[in-house]
């Protein structure tokens, strides 16, 4: 794959012809670099700038401490759920079950820690375990299907995900589930670290143990290698099952993860916790700069995603945007990112 540090050493190569005729062609070519470069690099940063003061300056309250801790609070669930998300995409694939996998993972720790009983530390211990067992579930049932029987990912994961909401509401019998220890509540639902919410220091060590698994280990190589090509990887070697099998397994696992924070934030099970996750995760990475079409994400340009999707949804919400208004922006927001992801790959190539 060409790297833009390729494109520019050969863009800036000196040509034949008249010096005159060289500054023509700089010239010419100087909005087309632009462009490319934004294309490569991306907007996002300059948009999350623009997004913090245009809101700013009309909501005193958006810069204030107390918002500050529930924008990060709010960013601490959604960059689990896209860094999971990320791994899916990078090696070509979706994972459309994330917010049921929340949802039954918030019904399943939540029964298993009221049926253990008491407000110590064994019901909450083995709540969080059950809970994360599910995920670890789902995504083995679909990284398997999918890299054996090359179903369609897509499909696999809304049928994998309709039988875990279904099981959700079979479980629930459609109520929230209520009488969670205290413990749980307190500690993973409220307590912060000095005024960083302890769901955001979670966040933040997932996002250095990915960050060490994508750039420091074979396995992150990987994932790369499969998205970029499966049949070139599976020629020299990549071991493509096992990759695509892990890469599930991590996505639904790290969003049981996420669906427990939930859990403990809300104060009870939900059945209905999580369905806007599925396009909020997969509309945060790609605007983040995660291909569709594989082999391509870095976890520093998904948090920063995931870091607008949230100033944007706490902005909107301060300044009284209803809610229908913010899903034709968030829609407008994912076509726009799939298109800009189609152009930068064909500035790439």
């Amino acid at each position: 794959m060409t790297s833009p540090l390729d494109l520019d050493e050969r863009s800036s190569k000196p040509e034949d012809g008249p010096v005159l005729g060289k500054q023509t062609d700089a010239a010419a070519s100087g909005p087309s670099r632009l462009v490319s470069a934004l294309l490569r690099v991306g907007l996002l940063p300059v948009l999350l700038i623009a997004g913090v003061v245009i809101f700013a300056s009309i909501e005193p309250r958006f810069l204030t401490p107390l918002n500050g801790t529930n924008i990060g609070r709010q960013l601490s669930f959604l960059l689990i759920i896209t860094m999971a998300q990320m791994l899916v995409l990078v090696i070509a694939e979706i994972d459309m079950s994330v917010g049921s996998t929340i949802a039954l993972t918030s019904v399943v720790s939540s029964t298993v820690m009221v049926k253990t009983g008491g407000d110590g530390a064994k019901p909450v211990l083995f709540g969080v375990l059950a809970g994360l067992a599910v995920g670890l579930a789902i995504g083995l049932i679909n990284g398997v299907i999918v890299a054996r029987f090359r179903v369609p990912s897509f499909i696999v994961t809304i049928g994998s995900g309709a039988v875990a909401f279904g099981l959700a509401l079979i479980l629930s019998s459609g109520s929230p589930i209520t009488g969670l220890p205290k413990t749980f509540t307190t500690a993973l639902g409220n307590s912060s670290i000095g005024t960083v919410p302890l769901s955001l220091v979670i966040a933040l060590v997932v996002f250095g143990l990915l960050y060490l698994l994508l750039n420091w280990t074979t396995a992150g190589r990987y994932f790369y290698a499969v998205g970029g090509g499966e049949n070139a990887a599976r020629l020299v070697g990549v071991p493509v099952f096992r990759s695509k099998v892990l890469a599930f397994v991590l996505c639904s696992t790290l969003t049981s993860l996420a669906g427990i924070l939930l859990t403990a934030r809300v104060s009870s099970g939900e059945p209905n916790l999580g369905g806007q996750y599925v396009i909020l995760s997969i509309a945060a990475a790609v605007l983040g700069g995660t291909s569709f079409f594989g082999g391509e994400g870095r976890l520093s340009m998904v948090a920063i995603g995931a870091l607008f999707l949230v100033v944007l949804s706490n902005g909107m919400n301060l300044i009284r945007v209803s809610s229908y208004t913010q899903q034709v922006v968030l829609g407008v927001l994912l076509v726009s990112a799939v298109v800009i992801d189609r152009l930068r790959r064909r500035t790439t190539r």
